[in-house]
């Protein structure tokens, strides 16, 4: 399967979206991880795994965006779990004028993603640094949590983050359509949110994975964006 030929949202409609952020720097209700914090959850991690490999099962960013050179990887399986757009965003690819949505799992359905195996050599650091790329809070390090998920090689226990959030940002059960006028208008200092939908439908594609309800997520933004752009002049975009 060719997703980039036949989406919906297309690389010219994502540009579109794009624009100049100012970081508004971490939410002031917010505590930020400390560096001993990360490392603890790090060193908890590896002994938890002991002389067994790790694993980590990727379902969004970290599937177009991996930080590590992987020695392994499988397309995986997580029964009980489904990805949601649910986490409300005001940093990142999103901001207080125009907020966006960021990708978690929940509870309820499959989810197919891929499992890296990380390399033996460095792997603490490499976890290190995945907990500080993927998490901001004390509170965000509930999401990080083991999976049991299937691959064609067998069961194996993999890390995932963002597993089941909770608290007043999550967005429970949001019609697509609305998340789909979210995405349409939001952008961080990091990026459009229009962008982080296209490289997960896209690379999702080039493991010969289609999710049900991000290819229609991804077609609802695409028309977003477009009666925007038929509306509006194309810098009042967003």
């Amino acid at each position: 399967m060719a997703p980039n030929s036949t989406m919906a949202l297309t690389p010219d409609l994502v540009a579109l979206c794009e624009r100049v952020v100012a970081d508004p720097g971490p939410e002031p209700d917010r505590p930020a991880l400390t560096d001993a914090e990360i490392k603890a959850k790090a060193v908890r991690i590896d002994a938890e795994c002991g002389d067994a490999p790790v694993w980590l099962f990727a379902y969004g960013s970290l599937i177009w965006k991996p930080v590590f050179e992987a020695a392994e990887l499988r397309t995986a399986t997580a029964v009980g779990w489904h990805r949601s757009f649910c986490m409300d965003m005001r940093r990142w690819r999103g901001s207080d004028e125009q907020p966006g949505l960021m990708m978690a799992i929940v509870r309820g359905g499959t989810c197919r993603g891929v499992a890296y195996r990380l390399p033996a050599e460095g792997r603490r650091e490499i976890i290190t640094q995945m907990i500080s790329r993927e998490t901001s809070s004390p509170d965000d390090l509930n999401t990080v949590r083991w999976l049991d998920v299937n691959t064609d090689a067998g069961k194996i226990r993999a890390l995932s983050f963002w597993v089941g959030p909770k608290g007043s940002f999550i967005l429970d059960k949001l019609p697509l359509e609305e998340a789909a006028r979210r995405i349409a208008r939001a952008c961080g200092h990091v990026g459009s949110n229009a962008a982080y939908l296209y490289n997960t439908v896209l690379k999702l594609g080039e493991f010969g994975i289609r999710d049900r309800n991000l290819w229609r997520l991804q077609e609802l933004v695409a028309m977003e964006i477009t009666a925007m752009t038929a509306a509006e002049p194309l810098a009042a975009v967003g």
